[in-house]
């Protein structure tokens, strides 16, 4: 049996706007018979490239990536909308396509005449228009509504119309876009529903969307889009996984940025200036630094428990602070702590050697000061780190206030701050399924 959908070397060229070559470009390249050819490769966006993957018929296929990846480009190639610069693709059967908000809809004309206009569009007759009317009204819940012109609709109502006309068509091929999250919680179960009922009647059906759970739960495969280029096609879960791994890569790299920024500026920055020396104004930076560096905090470093530095951490997993000190005399009077707050600035620990009974004896020249956290049992989100080196009576050495950022991740969707150890546990006449 053929594939529904057949995607070969599909390459996508946007020409971007440049005001000086505008004419001479534009001349040149049509005398020539190739626009993109002609320019030069800074004056091209690339939005798609050599792309190919099959659909089989039946088959519920996946689409996801970053912003920006191609994933809704390539949609509307498929959908005929959008013509490609390179490549082909073939389809086999009708298609019908939920890709914009609004997309093919008259804003100044009724409901009921758009729904007569995009149907025909799709390849109905008025005849079958009129048959499937009724329910693609219902399905939107827009009999109140059907009569008015489509301008003075919602959002929400401009989506579940779309999405009516779309299923109602009855194709063999439907593509679907993240606007389906658009809608509230009810219509979007609902729009499970149908898309579930397609899969029973083994219709083929190509979701783009940032919902990885939905794509890990409906689709067959998946493909993962990455700057125009497929990276890897194959089991949903291996490739949202795939996914997720990219992300936090990118994020890891935002934070290390941030962090070694964060020493520059702050950490390996000169000498506090001679008694006398005028200052500038502080900046947002030295404001989150303060003390008479007696004692200086000189690194702060943030380890996994293989001892490699990150900035993303799985909640569970251990964690070390690790600051590197130099005192610039023998001191006698030191306390050393840390802090962690959320994003909303609510202190979740804190806690310092003085605290913790800890006396001070002596310190000197170079040292290293180690946290260590067994157990990173946060919630999911971005956290602050306080670091501190200050006299018994508070008097600060080295005050850095949430100068550095982490990240927590976590499967579990729970709330609040701290995610202690737990565990449930009910009488025999009450029963779960485990999700």
């Amino acid at each position: 049996m053929a594939p529904a959908v057949i995607v070969e070397d599909l390459t996508k060229l946007y020409r971007k706007y440049s005001q000086k070559r505008r004419f001479q470009t534009m001349k040149s390249a049509l005398i020539k018979g190739d626009l993109f050819r002609q320019l030069r490769p800074e004056e091209v966006f690339l939005a798609l490239e050599k792309v190919s993957f099959t659909v089989e018929k039946g088959e519920t296929f996946g689409i996801i990536g970053s912003n920006g990846a191609g994933k809704s480009t390539l949609l509307k190639i498929i959908a005929g909308t959008l013509r490609s610069t390179y490549g082909k693709v073939l389809v086999d059967g009708r298609i019908s396509a939920l890709i914009e908000l609004g997309a093919g809809f008259h804003p100044e004309i009724s409901g009921r005449e758009n729904i007569y206009i995009n149907g025909i569009i799709l390849g109905l007759s008025k005849k079958e228009i009129q048959q499937r009317f009724d329910d693609t009204v219902r399905f939107a819940e827009l009999e109140e509504f059907i009569e008015h012109p489509i301008k003075t609709y919602s959002t929400g109502m401009y989506l579940r119309l779309g999405f009516a006309i779309a299923i109602n068509v009855e194709p063999d091929v439907l593509l679907i876009d993240e606007v389906i999250a658009v809608g509230d919680e009810a219509f979007y179960r609902k729009c499970l529903d149908k898309i579930k009922e397609f899969q029973w009647k083994k219709k083929t059906i190509l979701i783009v969307s940032h919902a990885l759970g939905m794509i890990k739960t409906l689709c067959d495969r998946a493909i993962l889009l990455q700057k125009g280029r497929v990276k890897q096609i194959g089991d949903p879960r291996m490739v949202v996984d795939a996914y997720l791994s990219d992300v936090a890569e990118k994020e890891e790299r935002e934070l290390s940025r941030l962090h070694s920024q964060t020493l520059e500026q702050y950490v390996l920055g000169a000498e506090a200036k001679p008694e006398g020396e005028a200052h500038p104004p502080a900046t947002e930076y030295e404001k989150k630094r303060w003390g008479s560096r007696e004692i200086e905090i000189r690194e702060v470093k943030l380890l996994d428990k293989r001892g490699q530095e990150r900035h993303i951490f799985n909640s569970g997993e251990p964690m070390e602070i690790r600051m590197t000190i130099y005192a610039r005399k023998k001191i006698k009077d030191f306390i050393f702590g840390v802090g962690i707050f959320n994003s909303g600035g609510i202190s979740c620990y804190g806690t310092n050697t003085h605290i913790e009974k800890f006396a001070p004896q002596e310190v000197s020249g170079e040292g290293m000061v180690s946290f260590k956290i067994e157990r990173l049992d946060l919630i999911e989100g971005t956290y602050f780190l306080d670091v501190a080196a200050h006299q018994i009576d508070g008097t600060p050495y080295d005050y850095h206030r949430q100068l550095y950022t982490f990240r927590v991740k976590s499967l579990i969707a729970d709330i609040g701050v701290f995610r202690p150890q737990h565990q449930w546990s009910f009488s025999p006449n009450i029963s779960f399924k485990k999700m």
